[in-house]
């Protein structure tokens, strides 16, 4: 419980960290930006400061102590300056709102090129137990946050404290009594203000979690809104979606409700303070002590600064916010991926295309082991078919051989080679994959397939559409091979994302290729006339064929069969058959026809 009620604190001190590893990227703008600010809260002062000079010289002149031309000069030489110094705001301004557009972008641009790489990078295992609407509406409010929080430092805290300092000069020059009751108020109102965002602090995180969930369900209804339509269930999940969007607007409101007590409370500490200086500066009017134009300045200062200071409420808040914003993205940055490079890890090149699986021992996180020192030989050049139930662990042994996951113990090795100490990225360049699940980009069929091979040519790619018997589709479609697949290849069918995935692979052109149940979509004839140009694909090649159909893998030089992580018979299609068991079974079972079998997920086996 203890573990849980403290991440609905705010990490200050690491998101301030965190903020600056990108502010002090562009130091020379955040400065610039900051000198430009005060200049601003400069000119502020400086205008009540002329009106003072001139209520002075005004009593001065009205009483008859200086000449009309004196005071005619006086108005002169302060209207002039407060002219020229009221056009080179102008241009501050402007330079100023270019200054922090340009900081925010930069920013914001480096917040994201960051967290993208390092959450793409994160290993299988964090991608399969995080929800892809929570990534996004973290990554997106975490460059929402870059935004209000530079607009909140120019805009809101440099104000503040600029023309507070600047204020202190003067009233320290003018009257003592007025710089003490400015830090009084000042001091009063920050610390009330920081008490009562340290009270909003734990609801704003809880708001920010329930946003997430909101936005991971969101996400995970529109990915299966065919689903929903199949089993006539929109009112069921529109009643589920209600009651997430109750629950992110009552955590929501809580939140926002602290803050009628922040604001009430601000209101008392200003009335008090404007009271306190009120007295005190008629109080030395009164008694000669001061000039009229001392205390309008001193009054006409201290109220200016009000409005900054409202304006610090509002930035408080948006910094308490903003911390809170940054709370859940930048958590995944202290999160490292199990599955690492070693420091000396260097480029595979793969020639022959052996795979060993020596020894090995593996259990997903949480679950009971799949294998258990078991151990395969895939030769190079050879066709090695793995065969068996689900859950037996055949797509896990792929998933091991990508680096998926790490085994626990034992070795896997490709020509020799730990794939543990090369790196991941090459490993897989090395490889081409059909998986059973095909899940396609957003994009043209082209630049689908194009996907495994960005070099390329058109030529190549036609090629391979020709050979995955995609051209009589492609031909059909107005756009052709340019036409837009949709989310997850939705406007495709199963069987169409299939032959784009296989043609993908094609393209890949690898030494080692691993066929998971990669004509398990397709119709009979086309799965016929693919099998023959498989069988072309796979020659001259190390294949890993994952099926359920045995009749599709009766031509592979080695079949395994498996069951609950062990191997129960290794031989060709017909010495199994003679050999009898567990594989003469399936295959009498089948008859030929298809083994039913479910896919197998992580975690299952």
């Amino acid at each position: 419980m203890g573990d849980k009620k403290d991440k609905e604190f705010v990490d200050y001190k690491y998101n301030l960290k965190e903020y600056w590893s990108f502010l002090r990227n562009h130091k020379l703008i955040f400065f610039s930006l900051l000198l430009f600010a005060s200049l601003t809260e400069a000119k502020n002062i400086f205008d009540k400061y002329v009106f003072k000079v001139i209520i002075d010289e005004g009593t001065l002149f009205s009483s008859g102590s200086i000449a009309l031309d004196v005071f005619v000069k006086v108005l002169l030489f302060f209207g002039g300056l407060y002219i020229v110094v009221s056009l080179l705001n102008v241009a501050n301004s402007w330079i100023k709102a270019h200054l922090l557009n340009d900081l925010s972008a930069k920013v914001i641009y480096d917040l994201k090129q960051k967290y993208f790489r390092h959450i793409l990078n994160l290993d299988y295992n964090f991608h399969t137990t995080h929800k892809t609407g929570s990534l996004i509406s973290r990554m997106t409010r975490g460059a929402s946050a870059i935004d209000r929080l530079g607009d909140s430092l120019v805009f809101e805290f440099a104000p503040v404290i600029f023309q507070t300092i600047f204020a202190l000069i003067a009233f320290s020059y003018l009257q003592s009594y007025s710089s003490a009751i400015i830090v009084a108020t000042m001091v009063a109102f920050v610390s009330f203000s920081y008490i009562m965002q340290k009270v909003s602090e734990p609801s704003n995180v809880r708001a920010n979690k329930q946003e997430d969930r909101e936005k991971g369900n969101l996400a995970d209804f529109f990915t299966n809104t065919e689903s929903i339509r199949h089993f006539g269930k929109e009112k069921l999940v529109a009643q589920k979606y209600t009651q997430l969007t109750e629950d992110t607007r009552d955590y929501f409101l809580t939140n926002w409700h602290i803050w009628r007590w922040t604001s009430s409370g601000q209101v008392l500490i200003i009335f008090l303070g404007t009271l306190a200086l009120l007295y005190f500066s008629l109080k030395q009017f009164i008694s000669g002590q001061i000039s009229l134009g001392t205390l309008v300045f001193i009054y006409t200062t201290f109220t200016g600064l009000m409005g900054p200071l409202w304006g610090l409420v509002h930035g408080i808040r948006n910094f308490s916010r903003s911390m809170a914003d940054f709370q859940e993205l930048f958590d995944y940055g202290k999160i490292e991926s199990k599955i690492k490079d070693l420091p000396n890890a260097r480029n595979l090149k793969i020639n022959k295309g052996e795979i060993i699986f020596d020894n090995i021992t593996f259990n997903y996180p949480g679950k009971k082991k799949i294998f258990e020192n078991f151990s395969l030989k895939v030769p190079a050049n050879k066709r090695v078919a793995l065969v068996g139930h689900s859950g037996c662990g055949k797509s896990t042994l792929t998933r091991l051989l990508y680096r998926l996951y790490d085994v626990n113990s034992g070795k896997i090795s490709i020509d020799g080679h730990d794939i543990k100490e090369v790196k991941q990225t090459s490993l897989r360049e090395e490889m081409s994959i059909v998986p059973q699940e095909c899940v396609l980009f957003d994009d043209t069929i082209y630049n689908n397939i194009l996907f495994s091979n960005p070099s390329a040519s058109r030529e190549e790619v036609l090629k391979a559409i020709r050979f995955a018997q995609l051209d009589k589709l492609i031909e059909s479609m107005p756009e052709k091979e340019n036409t837009i697949v949709g989310e997850r290849g939705v406007k495709l069918s199963g069987g169409e994302k299939q032959r784009v995935s296989i043609a993908r692979a094609i393209l890949a052109d690898k030494k080692i290729l691993v066929l998971d149940e990669a004509t398990s979509a397709l119709d009979s004839e086309t799965e016929f006339e693919i099998q023959k140009d498989l069988e072309k694909l796979m020659k001259g090649r190390t294949s890993i064929v994952i099926a359920h159909r045995l009749s599709t893998i009766m031509k592979a030089d080695i079949i395994v069969v498996m069951k609950k992580g062990k191997i129960l018979q290794m031989g060709s299609h017909r010495e199994l058959i003679s050999e009898g068991g567990e594989y003469k079974r399936l295959w009498n079972f089948q008859r030929g026809g298809y083994l039913k079998d479910k896919s197998e997920s992580d975690g299952e086996e």
